[in-house]
């Protein structure tokens, strides 16, 4: 049996990729697996800027928990979190708030052991296996309860997972649920994927994610904006990845909209 073999849970379809490991190996991570690869060259082969803009998307988390940390925000809940490979909430968050508590909640059990692994005894860092869309469950789970204090400030991070969240499952009443326990001057962190009109690579790119067991539901900005119910978007709005407070004018694309994914952050009223 080969080590990737043996590193699996067990009970995984190593036939099936996963859009967790697969975003992981665009990152450049080690946590994935041949299936997942084999996914991954394929969508690059169709759309070439793929890893950029999941790059883009990670620099945007970057700086999004560095805005969370300047506002005074010591707890954070991510959710869809994936593998936390290098640049995560925790590490970026500690570099100026070294007490930052982290849960991870994330539904694909390979991303949770290997986030556990990673994680090792942080005792100020937790890993919750959950549908986050079961608000009830993530929630009411032991390491939320224990590591998370509800009635103080939250960052609940959003990053690119409502686009595996379809329109069935109402992904308004999924932000709503979260939104309505945590305490004035919350932060909604989202980034999502959107389309801008539904052909191009785009459109290619939402049939191979049919694959997986989470296809991609891509969202128009005024869609995006409208998840933000409860939330005061702060400057500079829902915009592009790379346009959302950018840490130095180089670092914007002359074509931002070729990133194909919006980014926003929120504060509770």
């Amino acid at each position: 049996m080969s080590d990737e073999v043996a590193a699996v849970p067990e009970g995984i379809d190593l036939n099936r990729p996963s859009a967790a490991r697969v975003y992981d190996y665009y990152l450049g991570g080690a946590h994935n697996f041949a299936v997942d690869r084999a996914m991954g060259e394929q969508a690059i082969g169709m759309w070439p800027d793929l890893p950029l803009i999941m790059q883009a998307n990670r620099a945007f988390l970057r700086r999004a928990v560095r805005y969370c940390v300047a506002a005074g925000i010591r707890q954070f809940l991510d959710l869809g979190s994936g593998i936390p490979t290098v640049g995560n909430v925790h590490e970026v968050a500690r570099l100026d708030a070294p007490d930052a508590r982290v849960v991870y909640v994330d539904i694909d059990p390979v991303a949770v052991a290997h986030s556990r692994s990673i994680l090792g005894d942080d005792d100020h860092c937790a890993v919750v296996q959950a549908d986050m869309r079961r608000p009830d469950v993530v929630l009411n789970s032991p390491q939320v309860g224990s590591l998370l204090d509800l009635s103080q400030p939250v960052a609940v991070m959003m990053v690119a997972v409502l686009h595996f969240v379809p329109d069935s499952d109402d992904p308004a009443r999924i932000v709503a649920a979260y939104g309505d326990v945590v305490a004035p001057g919350s932060v909604l962190v989202m980034s999502h994927a959107t389309d801008g009109g539904g052909s191009g690579p785009t459109a290619e790119h939402r049939q191979l994610y049919t694959r997986t067991a989470t296809p991609m539901n891509m969202r128009s900005p005024a869609q995006v904006t409208a998840l933000f119910e409860g939330f005061d978007i702060v400057d500079p709005g829902v915009v592009f990845l790379p346009l959302w407070r950018p840490a130095s004018p180089d670092d914007v694309d002359g074509n931002p909209e070729r990133f194909t994914g919006l980014a926003a952050v929120g504060r509770k009223r």
